[in-house]
C-alpha cells in the first residue's frame, strides 16, 4: 500500500428491507436446523401461502442497495472530503470505514487506528462520566493509561467541559457531548480520523476550533481525516480532494473546488426541475400575511427559470421584486441577502439601510433596486428575499435561497488563474513598492508596471 492508509476496492452494501418480525426468526432458525441435519425444509410443509412469501422475500424488490462497486484510496495526511445529497451512501460508507457495520462485498484494507465520530453518542457509554469514557475510548483505540493521561487535559480543555467532567455524560447537553465526543477523536492520537456531520450540533465558534484542529491534524501531524458535511464552504476550505456520492456510486472525484462546483450545479438542476414557481422558496408565509412575493427578475429574466440570469463581472444590475399587498403597510422594509453558492453571505442590501421605506396600498406594486457597484467574484449566487415591518417582528414573506444569477467572465479579467477566489473582485487596487529601508519623510512610489 505504500503511502495509502486506505484502500476500498469494489465495496457494495445491500440492505434487506423490512423488519424481521419473531416469527420470521423462527423460520429462518427452523430452516437452518433442517438443513444441518439434512431433513425437509419445514417451511414446504406448511401451505403454499408460505412458500410463496419464503421466495418473495429473496426478490431484489426486497432489497437496498446502499453502496454499489465503490473503489477509491487515501493517502496518509491527506484530508479527503465526501459529499453527496441526503441518502446518497455516505454514512454508509463511513460506518463501513469504523466497521461498525460489514460490506456485503468488496475489500477495504485500512493502515493504522481509526478514530470516529459518526454521530452524537458514538462510542460513548451514556452511564460513565466524561472522565471515564476519555479512558474508556482510549483503551478502544489501544492507548494505554499513561499516553491518555498526556493528552487528557488538553482533551478536558478543547472540550470546555472541565467543570461537567465527573458528571455522566448522559446528564450533557447535545452540544457538550459532541464537544467532548471530538475532543477525544481528534486527541488521542489516531493515524485516522473520520467526521461525519455530527460538527452541526455545535455553535459557530467551536465548529471554527474544530476545523482548526482538523486542519492541525492533517498538516502538522500528518494523519489523514475524512470530512462528510453539507456545508459546502468547510468542505473548500479543509479538503483537498473531495468524493461525489450520488445513489450509492461514486459520481466524480478530483479537486474539492471542482467537486464542489460540480455538485452544487447538480443541486441547481435538481431544484430547477423541482421548482415550477416561486412556492418552492417560499417560507413560512401565513395566509392572512399583508404582502406576498409574487415575482422575482433580474435585468428584467424571470429567477425561477432553468436558465439563471447572467451579470458581467463589475456591471450593473437591477433586481425588480413584485409584490401582491392586501392592506396597507408603512414603514415595511425589502431586504436581499445575497450568497455564495456554499451559502455565505456576500452582501445584504437592505431598503432601511438607504433611508427608503417601502410604503404602500393594498394592491399590485413593483420595488425594484439599482446595484451600481457591487465587485462580485465569478460564479453563482443565491439569495434570501424578504419583506417585514420590523426588525423585532416576522417577515410577512420570505423566499429562500433561490437561485438568482451567475456573475460571469467574459474577458474583463485575462489573467483569470485556475485558482479559488474570494466573493469580491475589487475593480480598481493600486499598488505600491518601498525600498528595503524607507525614513519618515521617504514616501512610497508607484511600482512599475512594464
Amino acid at each position: 500500500m505504500s503511502d495509502t492508509v486506505i484502500l476500498v476496492d469494489q465495496i457494495t452494501k445491500r440492505y434487506r428491507l423490512g423488519g424481521i418480525g419473531a416469527k420470521r426468526f423462527v423460520d429462518d432458525v427452523n430452516r437452518f436446523w433442517a438443513r444441518l441435519r439434512g431433513m425437509e425444509d419445514p417451511l414446504s410443509k406448511i401451505g403454499r401461502e408460505v412458500t410463496e412469501r419464503s421466495r418473495e422475500s429473496e426478490a431484489p424488490n426486497d432489497t437496498f442497495l446502499a453502496l454499489e462497486d465503490v473503489s477509491f484510496e487515501v493517502k496518509q495526511g491527506e484530508v479527503l472530503g465526501i459529499i453527496g445529497r441526503n441518502g446518497a451512501g455516505k454514512s454508509t460508507l463511513l460506518k463501513i470505514l469504523s466497521r461498525v457495520t460489514a460490506p456485503t462485498s468488496g475489500e477495504i484494507r485500512v493502515k493504522g487506528r481509526i478514530a470516529s465520530l459518526l454521530e452524537v453518542g458514538t462510542g460513548f457509554h451514556p452511564d460513565l462520566t466524561g472522565r471515564e469514557n476519555i479512558f474508556l475510548n482510549g483503551a478502544i483505540l489501544g492507548m494505554t493509561r499513561t499516553e491518555i493521561r498526556k493528552k487528557f487535559d488538553e482533551i478536558v480543555a478543547f472540550a470546555e467541559v472541565e467543570k461537567f467532567i465527573d458528571t455522566p455524560v448522559k446528564r450533557y447537553s447535545s452540544g457538550m457531548y459532541v464537544r467532548l465526543a471530538f475532543g477525544v477523536a481528534a486527541h488521542l492520537d489516531p493515524e485516522i480520523l473520520i467526521v461525519d456531520e455530527v460538527l452541526a450540533v455545535g455553535d459557530a465558534s467551536f465548529q471554527k476550533k474544530c476545523l482548526g484542529k482538523m486542519h492541525d491534524v492533517s498538516e502538522k501531524e500528518g494523519r489523514t481525516v475524512l470530512f462528510v458535511s453539507h456545508n459546502m464552504g468547510a468542505v473548500n476550505t479543509l479538503t483537498q480532494r473531495c468524493i461525489y456520492l450520488q445513489r450509492g456510486q461514486i459520481a466524480a472525484t478530483g479537486s474539492s473546488r471542482e467537486i464542489v462546483e460540480l455538485y452544487l450545479t447538480k443541486s441547481l438542476e435538481v431544484q430547477a426541475g423541482q421548482a415550477k414557481d416561486l412556492e418552492f422558496y417560499r417560507r413560512g408565509r401565513k395566509a392572512d400575511s399583508p404582502a406576498k412575493i409574487v415575482s422575482i427578475r433580474v435585468n428584467g429574466q424571470t429567477c425561477d427559470s432553468n436558465a439563471l440570469p447572467s451579470i458581467e463581472l463589475g456591471a450593473k444590475f437591477t433586481i425588480d421584486v413584485n409584490l401582491e399587498v392586501l392592506y396597507s403597510i408603512r414603514g415595511a422594509n425589502l431586504s436581499v441577502i445575497l450568497k455564495t453558492n456554499e451559502g455565505q453571505n456576500a452582501a445584504v442590501l437592505s431598503s432601511w439601510d438607504q433611508d427608503h421605506q417601502v410604503s404602500l396600498n393594498p394592491g399590485n406594486h413593483n420595488v425594484s433596486l439599482a446595484v451600481n457597484n457591487l465587485p462580485l467574484s465569478p460564479g453563482r449566487y443565491i439569495a434570501d428575499i424578504a419583506i417585514n415591518q420590523s426588525m423585532q417582528t416576522r417577515a410577512h414573506d420570505t423566499i429562500a435561497d433561490l437561485p438568482l444569477f451567475s456573475v460571469i467572465n467574459n474577458g474583463q479579467v485575462t489573467n483569470w488563474l485556475d485558482r479559488p477566489w474570494g466573493v469580491l473582485h475589487p475593480e480598481s487596487v493600486e499598488w505600491f513598492t518601498c525600498p528595503n529601508s524607507v525614513s519618515s519623510t521617504d514616501e512610497m512610489q508607484p511600482a512599475a508596471v512594464g
